[in-house]
């Protein structure tokens, strides 16, 4: 397989010869409004270009959208990505929001397979408690998905979501062998992170000794508050470095 960071959440992913683009927001830096009642609102989103042209992320064979906040799912993708693509999503919510946007091959990501590919649906907590009880209509449902193919290693990518059970269950279940983090440490002002930070990332590192891990997510939007460069101090002083990748835009791996 291989995995580029593009920016934010958005992943380029080549697994068992096929071509999946991960939560995608395509949209030209400083587009949108940075979001009230977070740090940083001032900055306009995305607070970065993204690293590659356009063109050279289509085409795919299918799109995965974990969750469909703008970071995730944005009107650049909506407009620019053909509306017969595949399109995997959480729940029939979003797929429902999808259909209506004019695509007309979503599907659901729960039992899916894709091309000998199987996909399955994790769960995850977009926030901490705190958060939650006070925003949880806002946050919403998040999920991540597991790949699996016999040719291949297995891929968890967590999507946007603290460590916790799920997680937990999630590693002890699949015992991937990659595993993405959103990891740039969301911040919504009074209420706390709503996805992980260097302790979560510590504790999947710790969950799962088999495992390579790579940190998404991170210096991209107003409200994320780790920078890679924090958490590669905290992955040295932590012995972290062997399992721990904190990719710049951009960059990728072959595993």
């Amino acid at each position: 397989m291989n995995i580029q960071q593009i920016r934010n959440a958005t992943l380029l992913l080549d697994y068992a010869g096929s071509k999946f683009l991960i939560d995608p927001m395509l949209a030209d830096q400083g587009i949108y409004p940075g979001l009230a009642g977070t740090p940083n609102s001032h900055l306009a989103n995305p607070t970065v270009a993204l690293p590659v042209p356009l063109q050279t992320l289509l085409p795919v064979d299918a799109v995965i959208v974990t969750h469909t906040h703008l970071d995730h799912w944005d009107m650049a993708a909506q407009a620019l990505l053909p509306k017969q693509l595949p399109i995997f999503t959480q729940h029939e919510q979003d797929r429902a929001l999808l259909t209506s946007q004019g695509f007309t091959d979503v599907r659901l990501l729960k039992g899916a397979e894709f091309q000998g590919i199987t996909l399955t649906q994790t769960l995850g907590q977009h926030g901490t408690d705190d958060a939650l009880r006070a925003m949880g209509d806002f946050l919403g449902q998040v999920c991540g998905v597991v790949f699996q193919h016999p040719q291949e290693k297995t891929l968890y990518i967590a999507g946007d979501t603290i460590w916790n059970q799920y997680v937990k269950d999630t590693l002890q279940q699949f015992q991937p062998d990659i595993v993405v983090l959103n990891a740039g440490d969301a911040q919504i002002l009074g209420v706390g992170s709503i996805i992980m930070g260097a302790e979560d990332v510590y504790q999947v590192y710790q969950a799962a000794p088999q495992a390579t891990l790579i940190a998404s997510h991170m210096e991209s939007v107003n409200l994320l508050t780790l920078t890679r460069q924090a958490l590669r101090v905290f992955s040295a002083e932590h012995a972290l470095t062997d399992r721990l990748l904190i990719p710049e835009d951009g960059e990728g791996y072959t595993f």
